[in-house]
This record gives C-alpha cells, structure tokens and sequence, in this order.
C-alpha cells in the first residue's frame, strides 16, 4: 500500500486562520481538447472503472458515462490535506479504487503541481509524497557522498585539480596557488556535486582538459560548438573532437596539436 497527501496552497489573507482552516477547497473537471480532462484511458480505465460506471465496457453507452464521470469528478481538499491510497496489488488493481482515480486525475491536472518545491503559475495544490521525497534527499546525499569522495582523490592529485578546474571554472589554474586551486575546487564541488562527481570520473578528463588548454592557447579555435585546427573542423561539439583525436588514424594531428601547445604555454 502507498498513501500520499493532496493539499492546497495556503491562502493569507485577513481572515482568521480559524477561518482559512475550515475552508473547503475543490479540484474541477478542465477541457483538454474539448473533452474533460481524464485520469486514466483506454483499456486502463475500462479495466479499473468497471463496477464504478452503471454500464460495462463494452456497452454502447460506456464513452458517454465515461465522459460525465470525468466531467463531474470534485475533489474535497480540506485546510490539512486529502490522504489518498493509491497503491496498487501485483496485479495492478488499486487498493481503493475511489482514492485511485482521484490521484491519476489530479496528477494530470494543471492546477497540481508534483510537489510544493514546482507550484508555480496557476497552480493552487501539490502532492506530498513521504516516501518519494525519502527517497529522493536520500539519493541526493548519495550523490553527495561520492562527490566527497572524488574530491578527495582530486585534491591529492594536483594534475587532477588542473585539468578538473580548467574545465568546470574555464579559468586558468596555473595562476593559482595549490590552496586556492583546493578551494576552488571544494565550492564547485558544493555548487553541483553531480556535475563534478560525472567530471571526476570521466576517462577522458584529461583530453578535454587538453583541448580547453588548446582553445585557450589558441592552438585550436572555437566556433559556437565547433572545435577548429586551422581551415579544419575536428567536431561540431567536444565530445565529437574527443572521438576524432582518440582515433588512432588522428593520432599525428594530437601529436603536433600537443606540441604547439607546449610551445604557446613556455
């Protein structure tokens, strides 16, 4: 079984909250292209509205009930919130059925946003979900976690530290102090640890370092996405001149490039 709540966005105003609170707020039927929004479709519905409309599926009639049952769905949603059941046993059957469609409906409705972090516009409800938003704080710490641990590696490898921060902070490491280059490193790490645990453990850091170094340098140009020797294109993006300069069949082109840059950086 699987319970979430339905709650509405709290309205300040002059009224007493003893007011507010006792307030019912409803959740209508909207138009999708002139016909009434609908929680579930198809053979969905017709397999879990069977039983709820007074006609079966295969009733002439079963579109037109259909159709009002959607049309004339109100949601209650009092001052604490609407718990909802909305598990489903293995074989997809909804525990409660009611509670079931009430939370397909407002999932698909524009005024219910995914959780009170997205209302935005005209959105007046939102789903808080205990469980979803464990998991997901749960997942973002991970993440976390294994950034702290790359960054870690990364501060003891000083080489790592300047390929990593010519990348994420497009500066100059070489201008930087040993210190300066582990704090930097430490707030971009802090700033989005996603982005920096990817980067950490990507196995081509150092070639796109290189290339970085090159545009700096000169020693290749940068045209929009287009990564540039001279009159030639090597990629329309990065990752398309990191497939050409690791094809063995380029590797003279990476040789001289490597050593042009030895040059520009003396």
């Amino acid at each position: 079984m699987k319970k979430i709540m339905l709650r509405r966005k709290e309205v300040m105003g002059h009224l007493p909250k003893e007011v507010r609170a006792s307030a019912i707020t409803k959740l209508g039927s909207v138009y999708v292209n002139r016909q009434p929004l609908k929680g579930v479709e198809g053979e969905e519905a017709k397999k879990i509205m069977m039983g709820i409309l007074d006609v079966s599926p295969d009733h002439v009639d079963w579109p037109k009930h259909e159709k009002l049952f959607w049309q004339n769905l109100i949601i209650k949603i009092p001052f604490e919130g609407l718990e909802l059941e909305v598990g489903v046993d293995k074989n997809g059957k909804p525990y409660n059925i009611d509670h079931y469609l009430k939370y397909r409906f407002a999932l698909k409705h524009p005024y219910v946003a995914d959780n009170k972090d997205k209302m935005m516009g005209k959105q007046q409800f939102y789903f808080v979900d205990a469980d979803r938003d464990t998991k997901v704080k749960n997942k973002e710490i991970q993440i976390r976690k294994d950034a702290d641990k790359e960054f870690i590696k990364a501060s003891s490898d000083e080489k790592k530290m300047d390929w990593m921060l010519r990348i994420l902070s497009k500066t100059n490491p070489a201008r930087l102090t040993r210190e300066q280059k582990e704090n930097s490193l430490y707030d971009l790490k802090d700033e989005n640890p996603k982005k920096f645990f990817k980067l950490a453990t990507d196995k081509d850091l150092e070639l796109k370092a290189e290339i970085e170094s090159m545009i700096e340098s000169s020693v290749l140009r940068k045209i929009g996405n287009q990564v540039i020797y001279i009159d030639e294109v090597l990629g329309e993006t990065l990752e398309d001149t990191i497939v050409y300069l690791k094809n063995k069949k380029n590797s003279g082109t990476l040789t001289v490039l490597r050593a042009k840059l030895k040059e520009a950086v003396l």
